[in-house]
């Protein structure tokens, strides 16, 4: 289900994406998940800190009123995602929308106010001759406290009340103690010349301190998000379709399949389509990360928000709204930053107990120097900075920021990564095996040779090759398999017309069959052919088999035109392809990774091992069916391998899937990339490196964040306990741990990919 859409009670698995409002630690976003994950009907549901989205899947009947209802209950609210803004609208001007500009306007506010009242209260720290009346400070700090602090005591209230703790608990309590602290000293010196310290700056400037280091977090937050926002950017909101003869401009939602859309030069281009008449060049860097613009003439494809550079162009529509490439981009960066990484579940399990565990410290803390005989005073505001430098914010922080850092800036560059796990899990890749056709090959294969069979019986009244070539064709006709399209392309070239064909059958792995001219003829592998145990020899045609061995030697994929009632073969077609300027500098550069790189294909060994020897690659395996390559794939990761699948066509999809990480070429098939785990949408071998090179990348935020986020606690905590951190010293610190951890995932903007060599590496034809 699109995550844009309401669900229904009558869907059968509805899923929502809810916008959540109120959480401040990872604590908040652990209750949110188990009160959803609490209802009834729900399958699953995942909460993300830092997107403050949750993603919910239900069992049929579950009620949208009723899902909203539970984050509610838990304390926080909770919003359906915006529609897409009707024609003149502006875009994110929704209710989810509207909502969060106007808390981030309160926030800065707020952040503002506080500065105004608490800096005063700090001043005599910097001036010691200015003395503040308590009557001044307590003038000064109260509005802080109950004004300003209001949304600490609400979350604490909610939280105590689901018998749980965040960091709301601890700074409603740890403020609430200095300020109530400072009410009773300024009642016991009442009246004396001399006025006693009072604490009201430290309750103040906590409170302002940890406003000020929400609102830069939450600042530094949305720059990870700037990659969706920045695709979403390049939705058109209208269309001008052509319609009689006449040009007429309609809201997006209202372009349908097969409407013919007029795209100026210099607009965007506002749905998939096909081009049927101009020509152009069109800049899709924001969505295959390929940074020049590409031809593009009657026939190519478009993608929807690509922006056409020169000629006006006229595209038949494939596809609209959320089936359009581009509304599928967002939607998988949108899952992979909402879900979560392995390591966050352990994350979250340390979150659970941390805050309870903190509650005790401090009042360990405060107990330990009462009983030391410091006095109340002095045990009060030790155990005070010990609950405020310890508030989990950082920690809950440290993983979502990098993954969002990290899926945003790899979509940027033609990565799409689907999920956290496979973001997380590409980084203990061992070995890479690869599909050779469409992958490390261009994909489009050249018939390079034609042999026709004399006849068997009478010579004279044998089959011609131009018949034998039309055959061919119709077997082929209306086939997107690149071997087919070479056939067709050469018939062409020909001038040779396709014969019609009936019954016509595809056989999984080995080729196709159709009756044609009153005969049963198939065209498929040498595979196939074996298997119908028909060899050219026996038929008097020796020549069929050294040739074909001659073209295997050089790389060549071999076919066979077959008549199947007389058991014989009337043709052989060799298929020649060439590998892609950029696959010999990407095996090398896995190899220097440290990375085993594997080929399986379903050609002819003398095939598949040209283009290992060409590459450079460690192992490879001929002849391999699609449930070959799963075992073969389960086979290494049972070695104790972590392996990725590189592929692009139906037959890779179930070894994309049993791969430790899939990654599909977007020029493959629609089940290829459903299938794996990222999918590069620029047709080159090099981006699997960088698609590695990316989640090494992030990992290594990932865990530097997390080490500065427990390091601060680590380092914090026995400081606050020790008495060598005030109040208002911890605050700035905890304040601090969060921006820090947000700026270092936003590090990762930084990163980008290496561009391969383009020379191309001297190597033989390669099979598909």
């Amino acid at each position: 289900m699109n995550p844009s859409s309401t669900p229904t009670p009558s869907e059968a698995q509805p899923s929502w994406d809810l916008s959540i409002g109120g959480m401040t630690c990872a604590s908040c976003s652990g209750r949110v998940e188990r009160a959803l994950q609490a209802l009834p009907g729900v399958r699953s549901a995942s909460v993300n800190l830092a997107t403050e989205k949750a993603h919910v899947e239900g069992e049929a009947g579950l009620a949208t009123s009723t899902v909203l209802a539970a984050v509610v209950r838990a304390g926080y609210q909770a919003w359906l995602p915006d529609p897409e803004p009707n024609e003149g609208e502006e875009s994110g001007g929704g209710p989810a929308a509207r909502a969060a500009a106007s808390a981030r306007a309160r926030a800065g506010w707020h952040v503002v106010f506080g500065l105004v009242l608490t800096v005063p209260l700090l001043l005599p720290m910097l001036l010691p001759a200015l003395v503040l009346s308590p009557w001044v400070q307590w003038l000064l700090a109260t509005p802080v406290q109950f004004f300003l602090g209001a949304r600490f005591y609400a979350g604490a209230w909610h939280a105590l009340r689901a018998r749980s703790s965040n960091m709301d608990v601890l700074v409603a309590i740890g403020t609430s103690a200095a300020y109530g602290l400072s009410l009773v000293l300024w009642a016991q010196h009442a009246g004396h010349s001399m006025h006693p310290h009072l604490y009201f700056e430290a309750s103040a400037s906590v409170i302002t301190l940890v406003l000020l280091g929400k609102w830069l977090e939450d600042r530094a937050k949305r720059e990870t998000t700037q990659a969706i926002r920045a695709l979403q950017a390049l939705r058109p909101r209208s269309a001008v379709v052509r319609q009689d003869g006449v040009d007429v401009t309609v809201p997006i939602a209202q372009v349908a399949l097969g409407d013919v859309v007029v795209v100026p030069a210099g607009e965007r281009v506002p749905v998939d389509g096909r081009v049927v008449e101009g020509s152009s060049h069109v800049d899709e860097s924001m969505i295959t990360g390929e940074s020049l613009p590409v031809a593009r003439g009657p026939g190519d494809p478009l993608r929807g928000g690509s922006l056409n550079a020169e000629g006006q162009l006229l595209v038949s529509t494939t596809a609209v709204g959320e089936q359009t490439t581009l509304a599928r981009i967002v939607h998988m960066v949108e899952s992979a930053q909402v879900g979560k990484a392995p390591i966050q579940r352990l994350v979250d399990r340390i979150s659970a107990v941390f805050v309870p565990v903190v509650l005790v410290l401090a009042a360990l803390t405060g107990l330990g120097w009462w009983l030391g005989g410091a006095g109340l005073e002095t045990a009060l505001i030790n155990a005070v900075s010990v609950l405020v430098i310890a508030c989990p914010c950082a920690l809950g922080l440290a993983t979502p920021t990098a993954i969002m850092a990290g899926t945003g800036v790899a979509a940027r560059h033609g990565i799409l990564i689907q999920d956290a796990q496979a973001l997380e899990r590409a980084h203990q890749l061992t070995t890479v095996v690869f599909d050779k056709t469409g992958t490390l090959t261009e994909g489009r294969p050249r018939l390079v040779q034609f042999l026709g069979a004399p006849a068997a019986q009478g010579r004279a009244n044998g089959p011609e090759e131009g018949l034998l070539l039309s055959w061919a064709a119709g077997l082929q006709q209306g086939s997107e398999h690149p071997l087919a399209q070479a056939v067709l392309a050469q018939a062409q070239a020909q001038g040779v017309t396709a014969a019609p064909a009936k019954n016509r059958v595809a056989v999984a792995g080995r080729g196709v069959q159709a009756e044609m001219g009153g005969h049963h003829l198939a065209l498929g592998s040498s595979r196939w052919l074996q298997e119908l145990n028909i060899n050219p020899s026996d038929a008097g045609w020796g020549e069929a088999a050294q040739a074909a061995e001659a073209a295997r030697n050089q790389g060549h994929s071999v076919s066979w035109l077959v008549d199947l009632d007389q058991r014989q073969a009337l043709a052989m077609l060799a298929f020649g392809d060439t590998l892609r300027p950029s696959a010999a500098p990407t095996v090398a550069r896995l190899r220097s990774m440290g990375l085993r790189t594997v080929l399986l294909s379903g050609d002819n060994p003398g095939a598949a091992r040209a283009v290992a020897d060409a590459l450079g690659l460690d192992d490879w395996q001929a002849e391999v069916l699609p449930e070959d390559k799963v075992a073969r794939v389960r086979a290494l990761r049972d070695a104790g391998e972590v392996v990725a699948m590189v592929g692009d066509g139906i037959n890779d999809a179930p070894a994309l899937a049993a791969a430790d990480v899939g990654m599909a070429m977007s020029g493959g098939t629609e089940v290829a990339m459903q299938a794996a785990g990222i999918t590069l949408m620029h047709s080159d071998p090099a981006r699997v490196a960088d698609a590695i090179e990316i989640s090494r990348r992030t990992v290594r935020t990932l865990r530097r964040g997390l080490f500065w986020a427990f390091a601060y606690n680590v380092v914090g905590i026995p400081l606050a306990a020790a008495g060598l951190l005030t109040p208002m010293a911890a605050g700035a610190a905890m304040a601090l741990s969060s921006v820090s951890v947000v700026l270092n995932a936003l590090s990762l903007r930084r990163w980008r990919p290496i561009v391969a060599a383009k020379a191309t590496p001297s190597a033989p034809s390669a099979p598909t």
